[in-house]
């Protein structure tokens, strides 16, 4: 077999290898980001937990204020009543306490509602946060075993661009530059075998003086279909 095509087998199987780490570590990404995206979502529950909670808070305050005026309001009408010399004016008077009292009701219903809402909402609050502690400690040991994960797959592609350096060192630059054209638009397909006649790229048939040729293998055969490089692989191999 020509010496450049062995290399460019070897230098192929060797892309392939390197490349199929990338599925490896994208998986090991999604491990994390899936665990992210709970914490997230619980996060944007507790936020709005507490806003409502705060929410809540500021009406009770309002209403306590409204109480204060109101209870002002009535010593005051209390006072007036004493003062007052008509029948027509303890009309007025006395519909002006009905309101008041009215609204000093309303306001004393309306805060112990909204304290009973804020009660039931503190507590989910309290369920959420433990479920969020033990969410970030699932993250951290999450990120412990894609860090030491990620590491070894480092290492493996670090001894792998070792192997492809050393070995394009060796290659011809204008047939190498022929090959990283391949790979452009074939990726990992760039070199293939040819089995049953048909190249394994595309998976058409060759014509008999191609096939020829690439059983020769005295020089680099390209695809008359796809323009991938191709080799017959020895019985071992395609076994």
């Amino acid at each position: 077999m020509n010496k450049q095509l062995k290399e460019l087998i070897e230098l192929s199987k060797i892309d392939k290898q390197i490349d199929a780490f990338a599925p490896q570590l994208e998986s090991l990404q999604k491990r994390v980001a899936r665990v992210q995206k709970k914490i997230d979502a619980l996060q944007a529950e507790i936020d709005g937990l507490e806003g409502e909670i705060a929410d809540n808070e500021e009406k009770i305050a309002a209403y306590e204020e409204q109480i204060k005026l109101l209870n002002e309001q009535l010593k005051e009408i209390a006072r007036k009543s004493k003062e007052i010399t008509t029948e027509k004016e303890m009309k007025a008077l006395s519909l002006e306490e009905e309101i008041a009292k009215e609204k000093l009701a309303f306001a004393n219903e309306d805060i112990e509602r909204l304290e009973q809402v804020n009660e039931t909402k503190k507590a989910l609050l309290e369920e959420k946060r433990g479920e969020l502690a033990t969410l970030n400690d699932e993250l951290a040991k999450v990120n412990e075993e894609v860090a030491k994960e990620r590491e070894v797959i480092e290492a493996k592609k670090a001894e792998l661009f070792k192997q492809r350096e050393a070995l394009i060192r060796h290659i011809d630059q204008r047939v190498l530059s022929f090959y990283e054209k391949i790979r452009i638009w074939a990726g990992n397909t760039a070199v293939v075998p040819v089995r049953k006649h048909a190249c394994y790229g595309c998976y058409m048939k060759i014509n008999d003086k191609t096939y020829a040729e690439v059983i020769k293998a005295e020089e680099i055969v390209t695809c008359p279909h796809c323009g991938r490089i191709l080799y017959i692989e020895t019985e071992g191999a395609e076994a």
